[in-house]
């Protein structure tokens, strides 16, 4: 076969598979697959259930999409399990962005709606959040400190915990929940900024 036993599990394993991947190994791809499968439909249920009811994209589409887009990812030195979940969590974020924007674009008069965030609607799974305000707000984060806005990726789109988070990120657990504290609050104000 491939030389793998896909019978393996927990971070080590893929973390080697990773490892092979990025170092050109394409049976280390095939075997790494059905491990990071669950991962990431798991992933892409997270993003879906704060999606509005009706949808057009399904999670199974969701998750194809961005494992097309991880295989096309070339020169990615992967660090670990973590990292690569970090990485599958920005790519699921930028496929939903890029639906959205496809369907607003088609939209005569187009444009966003308009939808007020509270604090409790940042932590809560709410399917009504305006993902392209997220978006834009996450970006003008990102200016100010990139690592705020990888931690609000991975803790509220990918699901991550803070310890899965920290360790993808190479900071520890109480940075990953400073920075996560700091984050909501930005993005709260941002967010009400916005709408007025």
């Amino acid at each position: 076969m491939n030389g793998y036993n896909v019978r393996m599990t927990g971070p080590a394993p893929v973390t080697q598979l990773l490892q092979a991947w990025s170092d050109g190994d394409e049976a280390a791809l095939a075997a790494l697959v059905p491990l990071v499968e669950a991962e990431l439909r798991r992933l892409a249920r997270v993003y879906m259930a704060r999606e509005r009811e009706g949808h057009t994209l399904q999670t199974t589409a969701l998750v194809n999409e961005a494992y097309l887009r991880l295989v096309q990812a070339q020169g990615v030195r992967w660090q670990g399990r973590s990292h690569f979940l970090g990485i599958a969590a920005r790519l699921m974020r930028r496929v939903l962005i890029d639906h959205a924007r496809s369907r607003a674009f088609r939209k005569r008069g187009g444009g966003d709606a308009k939808v007020t965030l509270n604090e409790a609607m940042l932590i809560s799974r709410s399917p009504d959040l305006d993902v392209l305000a997220l978006d834009r707000a996450l970006d003008a984060l990102a200016a100010v400190d990139a690592r705020k806005s990888r931690v609000v990726e991975m803790r509220f789109f990918g699901g991550m915990s803070v310890d899965e988070t920290a360790e993808a990120l190479r900071v520890s657990s109480e940075t990953v929940k400073r920075d996560w504290q700091f984050a909501k609050l930005w993005l709260l104000r941002e967010l009400e900024g916005h709408e007025r």
